[in-house]
């Protein structure tokens, strides 16, 4: 086989947006967002509220989120997050209409919010946006020790229709191993809370590749889950990123070295992106046996699951409205959001500085996205879906063919059997394509993305 034929490690990134904000660099001219939104159609915006705020750090985390909020942190949060609402909406103009198709609050957790906080974040996304939370989607992510019976009670009340729970292992040493420190009777609580609540679509997420986790314990974790019914799961591979609780327990997180295994068997990474394969090709098959549908590499769905319009992280156009400092915003030719860190004392000051803003009318930090990145961007996202991409909706919009685009690529993908064969006009993965997503998605990086996010300084 030719070098160029080499399977690439199955772990590398989980992407879910192109390009990744290590890419986004601070934009000299502060455009406006006026300006940027002027020629953009406002008829279908999806709506996303960023709460930066997590009672723990769970050891695998780098997202952006701080633990706790002193001083009346988060109303102060909320204060600002109002007034970049006000700021945003007026941007849009009036010209045209402004409607939202989808919503969704993430964080951190937004439910780390008090119920009367929830309350305020829904009137933000309905008055100051114009936002018809009970019209459309509102997805809200939580966790088990903040899905209290009040919250959810607003949540319901203001329209929530799916509610996701991170729960990531129903294992009480799983948990601790991911430093993730919960009860299984606190998480089956919760969900006995989430169901009560009426929200009409409930996923779990679930983690595999844990230190200690074995296929029984994962068969375990999946069936607790399966009790429950949910109408969606969510499987992740761990990744042990740079500067988290993780990080600092040796190269898998394990806190054993590439020579720490048995002679003859395959050590360190190579060891753990079998384990993770093994297992969630496990989880796969075992939750397609419950008659659940694949979505993508990591989404289960119940087909009976009432629907919720475009995936959130699979949207192939444009037209994102992000809120907060950590949530990004898309215009066709533009994304934009504010400072990225995962250090703890960057993150606190980057809210500072956030909650201290009054002027919210420039996009501060972005990545100006020209038509090859444009293309990248929707084969990428579609590829990763199971679903594939029609090629026909492909040339419709960019006048141009994804074949003769990428065809290195998808050459590459077809010799790895990435590609799945028998599918007229439409690029769709195979089964072992999906099984390689974050892989593949990587292997779909333009040149400037790479190198933007190689040059990244981590804070």
């Amino acid at each position: 086989m030719s070098t160029s034929l080499v399977t690439p490690r199955p772990y590398q990134s989980y992407v879910y947006a192109y390009p990744h904000k290590t890419a986004y660099r601070r934009l000299a001219d502060r455009p406006r967002l006026r300006d940027a939104w002027a020629a953009e159609p406002t008829d279908a915006l999806s709506l996303y509220l960023h709460i930066p705020f997590c009672e723990i750090r769970c050891g695998f985390c780098n997202l952006f989120t701080r633990i706790g909020a002193p001083d009346e942190l988060t109303t102060r949060y909320l204060d600002a997050l109002d007034r970049q609402a006000t700021t945003v909406r007026d941007a849009l103009g009036d010209s045209a209409p402004v409607r939202f198709a989808a919503a969704a609050f993430g964080g951190g957790t937004p439910t780390f919010l008090t119920a009367g906080e929830l309350e305020r974040l829904c009137d933000i996304a309905e008055k100051r946006m114009g936002a018809e939370l009970t019209a459309i989607p509102l997805s809200v992510e939580a966790s088990p020790a903040t899905a209290t019976a009040d919250r959810l009670a607003v949540l319901a009340e203001r329209g929530t229709t799916r509610l996701s729970i991170g729960v990531q292992s129903f294992s009480d040493t799983e948990a601790k191993a991911a430093v993730r420190p919960q009860r299984r009777a606190e998480v089956e609580a919760a969900l006995g809370r989430i169901r009560d609540a009426r929200i009409p679509v409930l996923n779990i997420d679930l983690i595999y590749g844990i230190d200690g986790q074995t296929e029984d314990s994962w068969r375990r974790s999946l069936d607790a889950a399966l009790a429950w019914r949910p109408e969606e799961l969510y499987l992740y591979p761990l990744y042990v990123r740079p500067m988290t609780g993780l990080d600092r327990r040796g190269p898998t997180g394990t806190g054993q070295t590439i020579d720490s295994h048995p002679p003859g068997h395959p050590s360190g990474e190579a060891a753990w992106d079998e384990q993770r394969l093994r297992l969630y090709r496990q989880g796969r098959d075992h939750l397609r046996d419950q008659g659940y549908e694949q979505v993508s590499m990591r989404m289960f769905r119940r087909p009976d699951a009432p629907a919720q319009g475009a995936d959130d992280y699979a949207c192939q156009t444009d037209g994102m409205i992000g809120l907060g400092c950590g949530a990004r915003s898309y215009t066709s030719e533009l994304h934009y959001s504010f400072d990225y860190a995962v250090r703890p004392g960057e993150v606190r000051s980057i809210i500072d500085d956030y909650t201290r803003t009054e002027d919210f009318a420039h996009a501060e930090f972005g990545y100006r996205i020209d038509g090859t990145e444009a293309r990248r961007r929707h084969l990428l996202q579609s590829l990763l879906q199971a679903e594939g991409m029609d090629a026909a909706d492909y040339r419709e919009r960019f006048r141009c063919n994804p074949v003769d685009d990428f065809a290195a690529e998808l050459g590459r993908f077809a010799a790895l059997g990435w590609l799945e064969s028998g599918t007229p006009g439409r690029l769709k993965l195979s089964t072992e394509g999906l099984a390689h997503s974050d892989a593949l998605g990587p292997e779909l990086f333009s040149p400037t993305v790479r190198t933007a996010m190689a040059e990244y300084e981590s804070k």
